[in-house]
């Protein structure tokens, strides 16, 4: 089979769903997904939450861009809900709670007494200072990933999936790439396949960017029936960062927030990473540690200054870049997909210049860099 199409799309997670959907309001676009269904691998093991201050100065930018399109203007409905965010900090992890406020809005210091109240479960003694972020919410990532697969195909776009690419080559000005299934051509290639996305470009013969997938794992531990309904405490976490929980319908997810750099594939989680991490959540709170009913990892793929990478590539125009999300991919996505569709078509976004280069490809290969 031979397909020939506008643009290209390279990766099935919500980072490429979502910027074909913006794509195909004016191009022919069609996405190439190599397992069975779409969102299989980071996207499909999201934290799930939308947090404003969340990331560096690049991503709180591109947070506050994707606001109102998860709140409703992309969608027609809201992928989000009231969640919260408490972070609390011993005297060890401090200064990282004042790294965290420092450009921060809608934060609010609190005191150890209002972070127990909000969290029964914390052990006061061992806090010495809290904050609270009322603009942390849950996102319905199915909902969000399902609305742009149903926006795309309402938009003549189209989702091939079981489709691994296994060759990419220049074809004039445009691309030709293959699957097991088929041959695609196209004028725009567009690289959204996340751990895999460094793979794509040496398929391509391009330059790796240099980017690191990270496992992150998380677990789900039943709840002692006695704490009443738990589902509405927040989000709570370590101002280190060196765990977190959040209440489920069927316990409380419990993450060791690891950063383990790792090759691109399905990841799995490390049993002693899981102990570790759950032996630093056991001496914040005062409740036992309970077998988990189950765990998972996915994969938090960065680039070297941890700021998305968006844009052409600057040796091959033609072939666009949309990876190194990191852990911020779908709160990022809509954002993203608008500069995505306007830098692809070679139109001018709306942004500040200073946020253009910040995630600019050619930032890599530039004298210095």
């Amino acid at each position: 089979m031979n397909t020939t199409t506008d643009i290209l799309v390279i990766g099935g997670g919500i980072a490429g769903i979502s910027a074909a959907a913006a794509l195909a309001r004016d191009a022919d676009v069609t996405v190439l997904e190599a397992e069975p269904h779409v969102g299989h691998h980071a996207t499909g093991r999201s934290a799930a939450v939308f947090l404003l201050n969340y990331g560096n100065a690049t991503l709180r930018a591109l947070n506050a861009l994707a606001y109102p399109a998860l709140n409703g203007a992309l969608l027609g409905e809201t992928v989000l809900s009231p969640k919260g965010e408490l972070q609390v900090a011993t005297a060890d992890t401090l200064p990282a709670l004042e790294a965290y406020l420092d450009g921060a809005t809608g934060v609010e210091r609190l005191t150890p007494e209002e972070a127990v109240k909000m969290v029964p479960v914390l052990r006061q003694e061992k806090i010495v200072a809290a904050t609270f972020e009322d603009l942390a919410l849950g996102i319905d990532v199915d909902l969000l990933l399902q609305g742009c697969v149903k926006l795309l195909k309402s938009r003549g776009g189209r989702v091939e999936t079981g489709a691994p690419v296994q060759r990419i080559d220049r074809q004039g000005t445009g691309w030709r790439v293959e699957t097991p299934g088929g041959v695609y051509d196209a004028g725009i290639v567009v690289n959204a396949a996340g751990a895999w996305a460094d793979e794509i470009a040496a398929l391509a013969g391009l330059r790796r960017i240099g980017l690191q997938p990270m496992r992150r794992s998380a677990v789900i531990m039943p709840m002692p029936e006695h704490l009443g309904d738990y589902r509405n405490w927040p989000l709570f976490a370590s101002a280190s960062e060196d765990w977190y929980a959040k209440p489920e319908a069927t316990g409380l997810m419990i993450s060791p927030a690891e950063e383990d750099p790792v090759d691109p594939q399905d990841a799995w989680p490390d049993d002693m990473v899981i102990a570790e991490g759950l032996y630093r959540f056991e001496q914040m709170v005062d409740i036992p540690i309970v077998r988990p009913t189950h765990s998972w990892a996915g994969l938090r793929t960065f680039a070297p200054d941890r700021s998305p990478v968006c844009g052409v590539d600057p040796d091959a125009p033609g072939f666009f870049w949309l990876a190194g999300q990191g852990g911020y991919g779908v709160q990022t996505a809509p954002a993203l997909a608008e500069l995505s569709a306007a830098l692809c078509l070679g139109r001018t976004p709306n942004v500040p210049d200073t946020l253009l280069r910040a995630i600019d490809p050619a930032r890599f290969t530039a004298p210095g860099s």
